[in-house]
């Protein structure tokens, strides 16, 4: 059963996100270096937490005010069951998808080199798991101002790419890279944002860069789009032209999920836009830059949250 999104303090509705996508559980671990072969090294910090991208999306949209849903596979492993505690707790509203699976979770394990805030990720991500539409898909489209695809899960994100469509819901894409199937999600994402490693298929050769990366998103449909690019300017375009985003400049301590926690910003910005117009999109994507950027000045993907 559905339920609607509940009030904000000051009495306007808070705006409804919908996130469908990956759900993993992340162990990350703060390093001087990422050891050699058959080498042992004392982490100086860890964090176990609920990651993946459509996952901490859902949960900077909650943070930031907005009542967010997360459509994903999760199941009923004790690795799954933590992960479930941990996204109820930060007021993220998971329909699981897997409930009945015994199968643990994927499991992200991560390491944050702590000079430079590089981090290296090794993940199963959504390999080897199918999760079918819900019956009741259409409810929750319906219940959402906004539905946010990390591109995991591309048969489920495809059937609700194309039912919010077809309701009028604003869709949007993280494009952390390209993946079997993008080129049928894309006919029904009105915003894209991508990052470098976004390559579409004949335009993974050197010498491709944003520009080329705006216009293949431009040509298979996609309005509104730019491609982020670590702590230098977002490259972004539009139907009435583009331009580039400033990105605040901060002490990085980990560069984890700070796209994730960019589209989640990002969509709570867009989600109360009626109409979105160049000077709508360019503040959403300021803002948005402006929180990933925070994001990285602590460790881990949740400290950031305990500012405010």
């Amino acid at each position: 059963m559905v339920e609607s999104g509940g009030g904000a303090a000051d009495g306007r509705r808070r705006p409804r996100g919908l996130f469908v996508g990956l759900c993993t559980v992340d162990v990350v671990q703060l390093v001087d270096r990422v050891p050699g072969p058959n080498e042992k090294l004392t982490a100086r910090e860890q964090l176990v937490a609920a990651g993946g991208p459509a996952a901490n999306a859902a949960v900077a949209f909650a943070h930031l005010g907005g009542t967010a849903t997360l459509l994903t596979g999760i199941g009923r492993h004790p690795l799954g069951a933590a992960v479930a505690a941990d996204l109820d707790r930060l007021g993220v509203t998971v329909v699981d998808l897997a409930a009945d699976s015994v199968e643990p979770p994927a499991v992200s394990s991560v390491l944050v080199t702590a000079s430079s805030g590089d981090r290296a990720v090794a993940s199963t991500n959504a390999r080897g798991r199918r999760l079918d539409p819900p019956d009741d898909l259409d409810a929750w489209v319906a219940a959402s101002d906004i539905v946010e695809f990390d591109g995991h899960h591309m048969e489920l994100a495809v059937a609700a790419a194309t039912r919010a469509r077809a309701a009028g819901r604003r869709t949007v894409l993280d494009g952390g890279s390209w993946k079997a199937g993008t080129d049928r999600l894309l006919p029904s994402i009105d915003v894209a944002v991508v990052s470098e490693d976004f390559r579409p298929p004949g335009r993974d050769t050197p010498g491709c860069g944003p520009t080329d990366a705006l216009r293949f998103l431009r040509d298979h449909g996609v309005v509104w789009s730019a491609v982020s690019r670590g702590g230098r300017p977002l490259v972004w375009a539009g139907p009435d032209g583009g331009g580039t985003v400033e990105v605040p400049v901060v002490e990085v301590a980990d560069t984890l999920g700070a796209g994730d926690v960019l589209h989640g910003a990002l969509a709570h910005g867009l989600a109360g836009q009626d109409g979105l117009t160049s000077h709508g999109f360019v503040g959403a994507l300021r803002g948005a830059a402006a929180v990933a950027s925070r994001a990285c000045a602590s460790f881990g993907t949740r400290a950031w949250m305990r500012g405010g």
